[in-house]
């Protein structure tokens, strides 16, 4: 039997501008920093973004960051991880050398990653080889128009989270958004949608046999690494 670790790619945003406000973005702190401090002893990791390169840190996440001394070690000491990513389209083909792909939120995802049609054919790809596709908070934006080969969408019929439409309001950045995600996450899903009881509370669902893995928000980012982790484990 092998012993090989199971092995995880980690999507990051390419999109660093919020919209027409001229405020930074990209991808949250504690969106990568907890997932990956959960499944890297676990998991061989590689981190990709749409453009390849460093990928775009939401500057206010690290402000909102600061009282996590997990997210600040993180900050500290894995920038190499955000700073050389390899781009997107190199993994196209290679599902099967993976267990798992996910994708960090972030506001940036809603502007890049929603659209974007490489990560779509590698969501596709992922999900048909049996593997786990999994994303947090904005990061289900990702997974909103991706279709399987049957021409469906993958979140058709099936439950799904994502940062909720309150919590976008009480961030202010409702606004500044292309779409609510929580909206069309439950258009696509049909009517599939939920939601933590209260907003930024934890909340992380799985569907598809358990290989369709999201979390609501920045407090189910170490929830769905475990989940992830879990997942790829059995």
């Amino acid at each position: 039997m092998s012993t090989a670790q199971p092995k995880v790619l980690i999507v990051l945003t390419s999109h660093n501008k919020m919209g027409n406000t001229g405020k930074p973005t990209g991808w949250y702190l504690v969106q990568f920093a907890h997932p990956y401090n959960e499944m890297h002893k676990h998991a061989q990791i590689s981190i990709a973004s749409p453009a390849g390169g460093e990928a775009p840190l939401d500057p206010s996440s690290v402000e909102m960051s600061k009282g996590d001394q997990a997210a600040m070690d993180f900050l500290n000491n894995k920038s190499d991880l955000w700073k050389g990513t390899e781009k997107l389209s190199s993994f196209v083909g290679k599902a099967k050398d993976f267990d798992a792909i996910f994708y960090v939120g972030g506001h940036g995802p809603m502007f890049d990653l929603a659209t974007d049609e490489t990560s779509h054919q590698l969501i596709r790809e992922f999900f048909e080889s049996d593997k786990v596709v999994a994303a947090v908070c904005h990061g289900p934006a990702a997974l909103l128009n991706a279709k399987l080969s049957d021409g469906s969408y993958l979140i058709a019929n099936s439950s799904v989270t994502g940062f909720s439409n309150a919590e976008e309001d009480s961030v202010g950045l409702s606004s500044a958004m292309p779409f609510m995600l929580e909206d069309e996450l439950n258009k696509k899903s049909g009517g599939k949608y939920q939601k933590a009881k209260e907003p930024w509370a934890e909340c992380v669902t799985t569907a598809r046999g358990g290989r369709l893995i999201t979390g609501q928000n920045p407090a189910s980012a170490g929830a769905i690494g475990k989940a992830i982790l879990k997942a790829i484990s059995n």
